[in-house]
């Protein structure tokens, strides 16, 4: 079940809640909902149900740049370096390791994690931790609703892992 703080209900309606509710949900009627986030992130559905090679990876392209960015601009303390570094090497074994969507998932979900992490200097993982991020910046709280709501571990098959996926990173590909 969504994760459904009343402080969500001021930025996303009822029926897209349900659409994250349902996407966890349904293994095999899962395409509505998603198409239904997607336009919560200003995406068309393409980004959903696209075969075109050359639009996967310009998002991909897109998602890891963005986000090597974002990590190598955040101001982190000299203790925190280390970190920094860990996570950009992640970003990269995620990228050139030859694997599935379902398997990388996981690393997926860390990288994502500890890259929210650096940026706010909190952990994720705290009660309030959603409700601070969509106060400070209601676009990124609201990505942040998204992907925590998704499991850590995902028991999907490999094309909703990837449509998950797809979803977090366009919308990192364009922030």
């Amino acid at each position: 079940m969504v994760n459904k703080n009343e402080y969500i209900l001021d930025f996303v309606d009822e029926q897209t809640v349900a659409s994250l509710d349902s996407f966890i949900e349904s293994e095999s009627d899962y395409v509505t909902s998603a198409n239904n986030i997607a336009k919560l992130f200003g995406a068309d559905c393409s980004i959903i149900s696209t075969n075109d090679e050359q639009e996967n990876k310009k998002l991909l392209s897109s998602f890891k740049n963005n986000l090597r960015l974002l990590i190598q601009k955040t101001w982190v303390e000299k203790s925190d370096m280390a970190s920094k570094d860990r996570l950009l090497n992640q970003l990269e074994d995620f990228f050139t390791k030859d694997t599935t969507w379902l398997s990388n998932y996981d690393l997926f979900r860390r990288i994502i994690d500890d890259a929210v992490f650096l940026m706010f200097g909190q952990p994720t993982d705290s009660d309030d931790f959603a409700e601070y991020t969509i106060r400070i910046d209601p676009e990124f709280g609201i990505f942040w609703w998204y992907i925590s709501n998704l499991p850590e571990k995902a028991n999907w098959s490999e094309e909703k892992c990837r449509v998950a996926m797809m979803l977090g990173m366009y919308f990192l590909a364009n922030y």
